[in-house]
């Protein structure tokens, strides 16, 4: 049996919009905009200098249907590159790119290969003697298992299984085409090409069952480096997989410890260094940071009482550490003031008695849940519903006329407030 190499890539998302982000006036946006296409073009680049000898992309090319056509007219141009270079490329289509998902189609170069949504198929690499099975989504919902219906392994070869699944389930990602690991290892493959999963993960082996996770972040939670997997393969048994990085913009959340530091401009400073940090740890590309102040400070009252503010002057400060750009998302601002909010309500003057008027407030009493009810519920139901998967949670108690957690979100934000006028 030969030597090769192969890369493993999965959860592309070509031209997945951006929803619901803000740059502000950052440049920054476009970048983010064109990544998953720069990152691809990225991987293509690689596999050419590199000279591997296949690529495998476990499904969710695409992020939906094609806004136009100049999203399948891209990804023809990268698998011409590939053509011409003689790197066949083994393509599944996974729940967001599903066969009923895609209502435009484009003849492909002879070299893609696309795993059928109707049934498990091998397609074979006859001078490698290298088979793939696989089997792409015929509708965005898999919910049954799909890998007792994967055919055998061929005997003297090198067999490769991909598959678009969430194993057992995943916190952040939806479950399609579920099954165990005892499962995967049942087929009795050579290695296990795994997509949906947008965390790069090695999940066991050898023989090695991985994720790569998506190519390019794009959003929040979905930080760190990005890429896909180069796997080497020597006498019918593929060496541990080796991460390669194509993101072109990362995404990071950056704590800050705000613990005894007195004045805003204090702290501005902490968040200055640790921005710079991450900045560096990006490798030379854009950055977008979340950024997470925690701690007991004087400075709490002005923290929660202004955060645009805030959040402006973050920016201020990434826009000012030069060399590529840094764009803020969000300042989440998680602080306390130094004293015992006890002692602070026990006070006997106008600020103590709003902070045990505010900490003693419930919902559950009739004439406060009614007058929530009558005022704040009417503006809750000129909302749209999906707000409630919004990350603010005083916004998502709004909408779902939640005035407990209400009144739990907005109780920081008053006691601040009201110590700012003691």
């Amino acid at each position: 049996m030969s030597s090769f190499r192969f890369l493993h890539a999965a959860d592309i998302h070509l031209d997945s919009p951006l929803r619901g982000l803000d740059l502000g006036d950052s440049a920054i946006a476009e970048q983010v905009r064109a990544a998953p296409r720069a990152a691809f073009r990225s991987l293509v680049r690689y596999a050419i200098e590199e000279r591997v000898d296949f690529v495998v992309i476990a499904g969710d090319l695409y992020d939906g249907d094609w806004p136009d056509m100049g999203t399948g007219l891209f990804f023809v141009e990268q698998m011409g590159r590939l053509n011409e270079a003689g790197i066949p490329a083994l393509v599944l289509h996974g729940n967001h790119d599903a066969q009923s998902v895609i209502t435009r189609r484009l003849t492909l170069p002879p070299n893609v290969r696309v795993f059928s949504s109707r049934r498990a198929e091998t397609f074979a690499l006859e001078d490698l003697g290298v088979f793939l099975h696989g089997r792409s989504f015929p509708n965005r919902a898999v919910p049954e298992n799909l890998v007792p219906a994967y055919p055998d392994p061929r005997e003297n070869a090198f067999n490769i299984g991909v598959l678009h699944t969430s194993l057992a389930g995943h916190e952040y990602h939806d479950t399609y085409a579920p099954c165990s690991i005892e499962d995967l290892m049942a087929k009795g493959y050579d290695y296990w090409a795994l997509g949906h999963i947008h965390e790069r993960r090695i999940v066991d082996g050898p023989p090695w069952i991985a994720y790569p996770g998506n190519l390019q972040g794009r959003h929040p939670r979905e930080t760190g480096p990005k890429g896909a997997y180069v796997v080497s393969v020597a006498d019918g048994a593929a060496g541990k997989p080796e991460p390669v990085n194509f993101d072109q913009v990362r995404w990071e959340v950056v704590s800050v410890s705000a613990q005894d530091l007195p004045t805003i401009e204090d702290i501005l400073d902490a968040v200055r260094d640790r921005i710079a940090e991450a900045q560096e740890r990006s490798g030379r590309r854009a950055l977008v940071c979340r950024v997470q102040v925690a701690g007991r400070t004087p400075a709490h009252p002005e923290l929660v009482a202004d955060p645009e503010r805030l959040l402006n002057e973050t920016r201020a400060v990434a826009a000012g550490l030069g060399g590529e750009p840094v764009a803020v998302e969000r300042v989440v601002v998680s602080t306390s003031a130094p004293e015992d909010p006890d002692t602070m309500r026990a006070r006997e003057d106008a600020v103590g008695e709003l902070l045990g008027l505010i900490g003693s407030a419930d919902v559950r009493a009739g004439d406060l849940r009614d007058a929530l009810d009558s005022t704040m519920g009417v503006f809750a139901n000129r909302l749209p519903a999906s707000l409630a998967a919004a990350e603010d949670p005083a916004l998502r108690a709004l909408v779902e006329r939640d005035w407990a957690g209400l009144v739990r979100a907005v109780r920081p934000y008053l006691e601040a407030r009201a110590r700012q006028q003691s």
